[in-house]
């Protein structure tokens, strides 16, 4: 980071370091999908054609691209946001990086969400038969949960959103929640994922069918643990 980007990046004194050492409570993670990253250190410089040239002939950026296909092979189901792709062993990988990285210091996973497919076309009972996140949900629970029997101190697990919401750019066009708005009345209807998930904390069935693997999170003093119910 020092060679390319010099003296756009701060330094600290001694007293500075002493400081700020060991000095936040935990870490929370945003994770809603994964990507391919590719090096453009030498490809910027050498190769004038490059693909890296977009973006990515920049230190800034690292450097690097990101890119959702490898082969021409796609790295994930898509979603509802353009780069965010369903591949779920990416939670176990990050969380599990963040472990080592910062020696095991306390994480919590502040974001976690699906955006639904074709929000602005499908209509409210397509919206509010949400499979995709259900199964979505499912699949990175189960991938913390791995990441959390190798030793990960992971303290807790936020679903991006309650319910649909104003998503910045894309204003309410984009669908996370568990419960569907009806922007004309206002009224909050459950989804099948705010069933499910409800179903998946208190460690019950749905419809009569098992919802899969449950979890439970059990907090003790030295550790956190989570075991299969």
């Amino acid at each position: 980071m020092r060679k390319y980007l010099l003296d756009a990046l701060p330094r600290f004194t001694s007293d500075e370091r002493k400081l700020i050492k060991d000095s936040i409570d935990f870490m929370g993670i945003n994770h809603y999908g994964t990507l391919y990253a590719k090096d453009c250190i030498y490809s910027s410089c050498v190769c004038s054609n490059s693909s890296c040239i977009a973006g990515g002939d920049h230190p800034i950026h690292g450097y690097l691209i990101t890119l959702a296909e490898k082969d021409g092979v796609s790295i994930g189901e898509p979603t509802g946001m353009s780069r965010f792709f369903v591949v779920p062993n990416g939670m176990e990988e990050i969380v599990d990086y963040m472990k080592k990285r910062y020696h095991n210091k306390p994480m919590f996973v502040t974001e976690n969400g699906y955006a639904s497919l074709n929000p602005t076309t499908a209509q409210a009972d397509e919206l509010q038969n949400d499979t995709k996140r259900v199964e979505f949900h499912k699949s990175y629970l189960a991938s913390l949960a791995r990441a959390i029997r190798k030793g990960a101190d992971v303290r807790g697990y936020f679903i991006w959103s309650l319910m649909d919401n104003f998503e910045w750019t894309s204003g309410y066009e984009l669908k996370f929640g568990l419960y569907y708005v009806d922007r004309a009345t206002l009224d909050r209807v459950p989804k099948l994922s705010a069933k499910w998930y409800t179903d998946f904390l208190t460690n019950n069935s749905l419809n009569g069918e098992e919802t899969g693997k449950l979890i439970t999170f059990k907090y003790s003093s030295q550790a956190n643990y989570l075991s299969d119910k």
